[in-house]
């Protein structure tokens, strides 16, 4: 019999300072083809017009259903520590103006 342990995979995942300190996001963008998931995330700000795509993170279908998953875990969680989060139903874009009024130099 072998006194040799089982070798166990270890993944080493770095997270550079720049990613560390997040993107923002308001909206999220999500379309699909057979192949792949695509999910922009965009930031919206008041009185402003236009928006950029901040970030895009492109899913197989697979890991697009594992972060489903994953999200409805940390969703649970999270509502039994802090209490049930607000439903919004389906509000459609965010208002542009944010109900703040418009800066005036």
């Amino acid at each position: 019999m072998s006194d040799q342990k089982p070798k166990t995979n270890k993944l080493n995942i770095e997270l550079p300072d720049e990613v560390a300190e997040g993107t923002y996001s308001n909206l999220a963008i999500i379309s699909h083809s057979n192949s792949e998931f695509v999910l922009d995330f965009v930031r919206i700000m008041p009185n402003v017009p236009k928006a950029k795509v901040k970030s895009r993170v492109v899913l197989t279908p697979q890991h697009a259903k594992r972060l489903l998953n994953a999200l409805v875990d940390n969703i649970k969680k999270y509502e039994a520590q802090f209490g049930s989060i607000g439903d919004v139903g389906n509000p459609g874009l965010p208002p542009m103006n944010f109900n703040t009024p418009k800066a005036q130099a």
